[in-house]
C-alpha cells in the first residue's frame, strides 16, 4: 500500500503545482526558521531548508512521504529576498534588467516510515530583456509581485519581462520541480502514472 503524501508548505503556488501530478496529498505548515547561516551558499541554503521543512512535519506524519521545498533567487552572486514593497520590487527588476538571474530550488522527499531522505537542488535561469523604468513600474503596479523572490510571477504577466527561460523543468521556477519529484517518488515505489 502506498504511503500518503504530505506537502510541507502553505504556499498556494506549490500546492497548485503538486496538484498537476493528480496524487492525493495533504499540506502541513513546517514552521521553519529560514534564516541563512554564515557563509552558506544558495544551493546549501535551499537544500538545508527543504530538508528542514520535510523533517519538521515528520513527527505529526509518522508514516508518510513528506515533500519539502525552498527557493532563492540569485543575481550577481547576491541572494534576493521577497521585495515586500513596490519600491523594492522595482529596484530588483532594475537590477535584473538585461541580465541572467538564477533560481535555486531545493527539494526533499522524506520517508518518515523508513527515515530515508532524498535531497537535490535544481537550478533555473531567467534571461531578462532590457527593461525601461516605465515597463518596470507598469508591471509592478499591474501584478503586485511583492511576495515573490525576484519580483515577478512567471505564470502571469511576468513572462513579458524575459528573453528566454532555461532549465530542465519550468515548474522549478514557480517553486516545485515536478520532474525531479516524480523521480524521487519512483525511488519510493510510488508511480505517478
Amino acid at each position: 500500500m502506498n504511503q500518503s503524501l504530505v506537502l510541507a508548505s502553505t504556499s498556494p503556488f506549490r500546492k497548485s503545482l503538486l496538484e498537476k501530478l493528480q496524487l492525493p496529498f495533504t499540506t502541513a505548515n513546517p514552521n521553519v526558521n529560514e534564516a541563512m547561516l554564515d557563509n552558506e551558499s544558495a544551493t546549501a541554503l535551499v537544500m538545508r531548508l527543504a530538508q528542514a521543512k520535510a523533517l519538521a512535519c515528520a513527527e505529526s506524519h509518522p508514516s508518510h512521504l513528506i515533500i519539502g521545498s525552498d527557493q532563492v533567487c540569485v543575481i550577481d552572486g547576491e541572494i534576493l529576498g521577497k521585495p515586500h514593497t513596490e519600491a523594492n520590487a522595482c529596484a530588483q527588476l532594475r537590477a535584473a534588467s538585461g541580465k541572467v538571474i538564477t533560481f535555486y530550488t531545493g527539494l526533499c522527499l522524506y520517508n518518515s516510515r523508513t527515515q530515508t531522505t532524498q535531497v537535490i537542488c535544481e537550478p533555473f535561469h531567467v534571461h531578462f530583456r532590457t527593461l525601461t523604468d516605465n515597463e518596470i513600474a507598469h508591471y509592478v503596479a499591474q501584478e503586485q509581485p511583492l511576495y515573490c523572490a525576484g519580483s515577478f510571477k512567471s505564470e502571469g504577466l511576468g513572462i513579458a519581462l524575459f528573453d528566454r527561460l532555461e532549465g530542465r523543468d519550468p515548474n522549478t521556477l514557480v517553486g516545485l520541480p515536478l520532474i525531479a519529484l516524480r523521480e524521487m517518488l519512483a525511488n519510493e515505489h510510488l508511480a505517478v502514472l
